[in-house]
C-alpha cells in the first residue's frame, strides 16, 4: 500500500475522543460488505475501514465477524417478524395475507442473503451455532405465517393436506426460490420479481380453492 493511501486511511479514521462507536454503524457497514463480498470475503479490517476506525477499536465491540453476523441476523429477523405480525393483523382475506407474507419473506431473504443462509440453509456461512434468540425469532416468524394458513384451512379452502402441511409446503417452495437465487447468482435468471410472482401463482392456485 502506498504512503498516500495509508495516510488517507488514517485521516479517514475517527479521531480518539470522538466518543464510543455506535454498534449500529458497525452493523450497517458489515452488512454492506457481507452482501457485496460474501461472509468469507469480509474481514474485520475491511469492516473497520468501512466504518473509519482501527481493527482494535472494532474488536472492543465484537470479538469476531461471526458475532457481527449473528447480531445482524437478529435485527433482520426482528424486521421480518414485525412485517409478518402487521400483515397477519390486516382485515383481508387470509389467502391474500398468505401471499403477502410469502412475497415479503422472499424479498427479505434476497435483501439479506447472509442472514438468510445462516438461519434457513443447512450450511450457513458461520459454523458456530446461532443464539437461542435467533431461533426464537425464527419460530415466531413461522407462527405468524402458519396462523394465517390455519385461517385458510378453517374456511375449507385447502385442496389437499391440512393447515400444518400446507404452511410447511408453501414455506418450502418459497425457500427453494430464495436459496437458488442466492446460491446461483451467475445463472441467467429471469426477473426476480417475475419469478417470485409465478412461483406464488403456481403454489397458491394448486393448493387453495378460489
Amino acid at each position: 500500500m502506498s504512503a498516500v493511501a495509508t495516510a488517507a486511511r488514517k485521516t479517514a479514521r475517527k479521531a480518539k475522543g470522538d466518543g464510543h462507536l455506535r454498534r449500529a454503524e458497525i452493523l450497517e457497514a458489515a452488512e454492506r460488505i457481507f452482501v457485496a463480498e460474501g461472509y468469507e470475503g469480509a474481514t474485520i479490517r475491511k469492516i473497520a475501514d468501512e466504518v473509519g476506525v482501527s481493527s482494535t477499536a472494532l474488536y472492543m465491540h465484537f470479538p469476531d465477524k461471526g458475532c457481527i453476523l449473528h447480531e445482524i441476523v437478529e435485527g433482520t429477523l426482528g424486521q421480518l417478524l414485525a412485517q409478518n405480525t402487521e400483515i397477519a393483523a390486516r382485515p383481508l382475506d387470509p389467502v391474500v395475507r398468505t401471499r403477502m407474507m410469502l412475497d415479503a419473506y422472499m424479498h427479505w431473504g434476497l435483501a439479506h442473503p447472509n442472514a438468510y443462509e445462516l438461519v434457513y440453509s443447512a450450511r450457513g456461512p458461520v459454523t458456530t451455532p446461532a443464539p437461542e434468540r435467533t431461533a426464537e425469532l425464527s419460530r415466531q416468524c413461522y407462527e405468524a405465517f402458519s396462523g394465517v394458513v390455519r385461517e385458510v384451512a378453517a374456511s375449507g379452502r385447502l385442496r389437499t393436506g391440512n393447515a400444518d402441511s400446507a404452511a410447511q409446503a408453501l414455506w418450502m417452495a418459497c425457500h427453494g426460490v430464495v436459496a437458488l437465487l442466492i446460491a446461483r447468482p451467475t445463472f441467467e435468471w429471469q426477473d426476480h420479481d417475475e419469478l417470485m410472482r409465478i412461483a406464488l401463482d403456481g403454489v397458491l392456485h394448486g393448493l387453495v380453492v378460489d
